[in-house]
Formats: C-alpha cells, sequence, structure tokens
C-alpha cells in the first residue's frame, strides 16, 4: 500500500484553510489522465528522441515509470471499460469499439459499465467529486454516467477532426471550434479550480494523439506543427507493408503521418504540463495522485503496421499495438526516477490505484477482476508473489504474454496460431507455432490461457463459448 488514509465522507472531514481553501487532512485526490492510441515508444522517458514531451518526461522524473504496461485489448472501448473496472472483456462484455449511435446517443442508448461498479462509484460514495473531461466512448453520452457530476465529452469515439468537432455538455450536442485538446484540458482546469477545498476525481480521457482515419490526412494546426513540418522522425520504422495489414497501409512511410501524429502527441503533452501547473499552483500537488497512461498502444510502423490490432486481418496481437505508457506521480509517497520493469496490464491499475488512496478494501468482489495490487513498487519492493505475465483478448483472439514467450491461441472459431520467443524475438518475425520442438511451451501456454479464461469470464460474453457482446464485433462483420 502507499500509505494508509482514512477515507470517510466529505462532510466529517471538510476543514477550509482561509488561505488557499484546502481541506486539512483530507483524503488525497486522484487525476487519471489517459491518451488514445498511444503507444509508450513516443514519449521522451520512454526513449524517443524525435518527439517533444517535456511534461510527461517531467512526470516520469517526479514519479514511477512503468516499462512495461500492456494493454488487454486492441481498442478504445473495451479497454476504458477494463481500466474503470479491472475487468476483461469477457467480464465486462465490451468488445470492441462502440459505434456512432446506437448504444452511445439516440434512444437505444445506454451505458455498457451501468451493471458493474467502476472507480467513479466507488470514490463518490467515499465523498469525491469526480469530473469527465473528454473521450468517454462506453455509452449513453448524453447524460453524466457512473457518478460524474461533471461532465463534458463527446457524441461518438472515433475522430475525424480536432477542430469544429462535436461535443456535448449540459446535455446538449454543439460544434465546438476550439482545438479539442486544449478544451478538455480547458475543463479539467476549470474542475479543479471549482473543487480545490473538497477531495476530487478527475478523469482526463483524451481523444489524442489518436493518429488514425481522415483526421491523419489533415495537417496539424496545433503550436507545434511549425516545429515538425521539416524533421525526419527516424523513430517512426520505414519498411514494408505486414501482408496482415488491412487498413492504414497509406500510412507505412508516410512522413506527414508521421508529423501530424508527433504533433498531437506534443498537444497531449501541453495538456498534461496545464493540468501540473493548476496543480502546483493551487497547493494541491503533493495532494494529488496523477496517474497518467493510455488505452492502448498504436504502431507508428514497427511490425510493418500502422494503427492496432482491429487494423489487420486477421486481427494482430503485436507489442507495438499493446505496449502503453503508465507513470504516477504524488511527491513524497511516490518515488521520484524509478523505473520498474514488471510486466503489468491495464487491469492492475485499478487496485493498485484503490490501494495507494487508503481504499483497498473497496476493491470490488464480483465479479472477481484478474487485477493485482503493484503498490509495493512504491515502497521499493516486488509485490509478494507477483508473476510477470499479462494476458489480453481482442474478439477472437486471446493472448498469453510473459518474459520469455508469447502465445496467440488459435483464432476463434479458425485462424493462425503465433509463438514467439518475445526475449529472442522483440520484433515477433519469427513464429514457431506448430513447429516441432515447441510442442510442449505451446501445450503449457495454451493449457494456461484456458485456465484464466475459464476463471476471468462471464458466460454472457464468453465469445469462445457462444456468449455475446454488448459491442459489434469485426469478425462478424468480416465474415
Amino acid at each position: 500500500m502507499c500509505r494508509s488514509r482514512q477515507v470517510v465522507l466529505f462532510a466529517a472531514f471538510l476543514l477550509i484553510s482561509s488561505t488557499i481553501g484546502v481541506a486539512a487532512d483530507r483524503p488525497t485526490n486522484l487525476v487519471l489522465i489517459l491518451t488514445d492510441n498511444h503507444g509508450a515508444w513516443t514519449l521522451g522517458c520512454y526513449g524517443n528522441p524525435d518527439i517533444r514531451t517535456p511534461n510527461i518526461d517531467r512526470l516520469a522524473a517526479e514519479g514511477t515509470l512503468f516499462e512495461r504496461c500492456y494493454s488487454s485489448n486492441a481498442v478504445c472501448s473495451p479497454t476504458r471499460a477494463t481500466l474503470l473496472t479491472g475487468l476483461m472483456p469477457s467480464q465486462h462484455g465490451v468488445h470492441c469499439f462502440l459505434g456512432g449511435g446506437n448504444v452511445q446517443i439516440g434512444p437505444k442508448a445506454y451505458n455498457t459499465l451501468e451493471e458493474l461498479r467502476s472507480l467513479p462509484e466507488i470514490l463518490a460514495d467515499a465523498g469525491y467529486v469526480c469530473g469527465l473531461t473528454g473521450k468517454w466512448h462506453l455509452g449513453d453520452n448524453m447524460r453524466p454516467q457512473e457518478s460524474f457530476s461533471y461532465w463534458i465529452t463527446m457524441p461518438h469515439g472515433a475522430t475525424s477532426t480536432f477542430y469544429d468537432a462535436q461535443v456535448i455538455e449540459n446535455g446538449e450536442m454543439r460544434k465546438e471550434p476550439q482545438y479539442l485538446t486544449d478544451l478538455w484540458t480547458d475543463h479539467a482546469i476549470r474542475f479543479i479550480e471549482q473543487n480545490k477545498a473538497k477531495p476530487f476525481f478527475l478523469y482526463l480521457p483524451y481523444n489524442g494523439p489518436y493518429g488514425l482515419g481522415k483526421s491523419l490526412t489533415l495537417p496539424a494546426r496545433n503550436r507545434h506543427a511549425e516545429y515538425y513540418a521539416d524533421k525526419e522522425l527516424w523513430s517512426f520504422p520505414r519498411g514494408p507493408v505486414h501482408p496482415w495489414l488491412y487498413h492504414n497501409r497509406q500510412y507505412i512511410n508516410n512522413i506527414d503521418a508521421m508529423r501530424r501524429y508527433a504533433a498531437e502527441v506534443s498537444g497531449v503533452d501541453d495538456g498534461v504540463g496545464r493540468v501540473m501547473d493548476t496543480l502546483e499552483q493551487l497547493g494541491l500537488d503533493e495532494n494529488t495522485l496523477v496517474v497518467f497512461t493510455g488505452d492502448q498502444g498504436l504502431s507508428g510502423g514497427q511490425n510493418h503496421v500502422w494503427g492496432m490490432g482491429d487494423h489487420s486481418w486477421p486481427l494482430h496481437t503485436f507489442d507495438s499495438t499493446m505496449h502503453v505508457p503508465l507513470i504516477y506521480r504524488e511527491p513524497g509517497v511516490i518515488p521520484a526516477g524509478v523505473r520498474s520493469d514488471i510486466l503489468t496490464s491495464n487491469y492492475d491499475i485499478l487496485p493498485t490505484v484503490l490501494s495507494c488512496l487508503g481504499m483497498g478494501d473497496q476493491m470490488p468482489k464480483k465479479p472477481e477482476s484478474p487485477g493485482r495490487d503493484y503498490s509495493a513498487v512504491f515502497e521499493g519492493k516486488k509485490p509478494s508473489d507477483w508473476e510477470d505475465v499479462v494476458f489480453y483478448e481482442f474478439e477472437n483472439c486471446r493472448t498469453i504474454r510473459t518474459n520469455e514467450w508469447k502465445y496467440t491461441m488459435r483464432r476463434h472459431p479458425d485462424g493462425p496460431t503465433e509463438l514467439y520467443k518475445i526475449d529472442d524475438d522483440p520484433g515477433e518475425l519469427d513464429n514457431l507455432a506448430c513447429r516441432p520442438g515447441f510442442e510442449e511451451i505451446q501445450a503449457e501456454l495454451a493449457k494456461r490461457v484456458e485456465e484464466y479464461f475459464g476463471k476471468y469470464s462471464d458466460p454472457k460474453y464468453d465469445l469462445y463459448n457462444g456468449g455475446g457482446s454488448k459491442s459489434l464485433l469485426l469478425t462478424k462483420r468480416r465474415k
């Protein structure tokens, strides 16, 4: 546990300071910043030499960075559901991204998390004010969900433009001329300022950097566009197109796409800096846990693909599209300048955050989460009984990744099996599945996958065993 903190309802502890309006001895605030389609490889603190990210790099220098965090799924809605509930897609039922309309807005709209207990609900019950400023993408977007009282979002999930885009505020939809990344940041700051005297949870899910679809064909317009206009950006690999790549083939080796994506990464970095400055100016930064992560990674040429696992056929599970940034910062509690190499996933974030807030006993018991609490890392220890292993599922793909091996089971009901000795073949180029000499390890890994999903699946949503989905499925549409 990061630090023992008494957590009680707000009315029991509200003693406002006369100078800065901050409550004395109150629970720690939480700021959870989530980026969209964002590979860890794009950040300076993860070794990128080309893209300017000084504020995120500062966050890492002042906190603890996890070098090997992976998403549990390939696309936005499932990973966001996992982040907020600690559950796998076969438990929460969101297997793919939610399309426009349908579940999100209109007469059939509903909140896909309504049957589950989520992070904002837990914190609201403990007296926190909860605000969302950014991309929700989990249904019934027109109204505040999951105990959020401050709510500004998008009516959909995909981003076709960062300017003159549709947003939802106060139950109404409008066209917003402002750069969306700045809009979300402006509202995040407003929320912090309005609630500086109360314990608060700010969920800031940017819809950037994105790096997909029509938005990538348009020139960058933020303040970084000029800087990147002549940069070669060699951190984006060049090379042939992977034969599986179905979408985004035009962006491989495309310098314009690389520059646009880089500019959007730096735009998000500006927002992170402004939020951190606000916390410091209000005297809140030492009583605020900041967690920065991505919903899923994005390949910018790595593995010879552009995009995520949904942009190839068959669907793929390459590391470059799973690897996400993860940084924790709280001065005096989270050690500064530490890098952890434990193998972890986004389903581990909920139990760890609750532990850091002194609320580990509030972790939902049903459905049972696969999430593991790694807060011992912040005390310089490896969590007891920790095993470096993560699991992943995306529609017909189920994957186990260890330090040494990565195995994707035969795609259900048919499709290729993949086995890589990942410590020797990090580029996942040499598929060892079904080769002589690897039968034993393949059988062992297959058994582990089956046992894991046998435990962490709800029959209603277990696609491998006849279950359904709250979202449309790419595998059904491409048959």
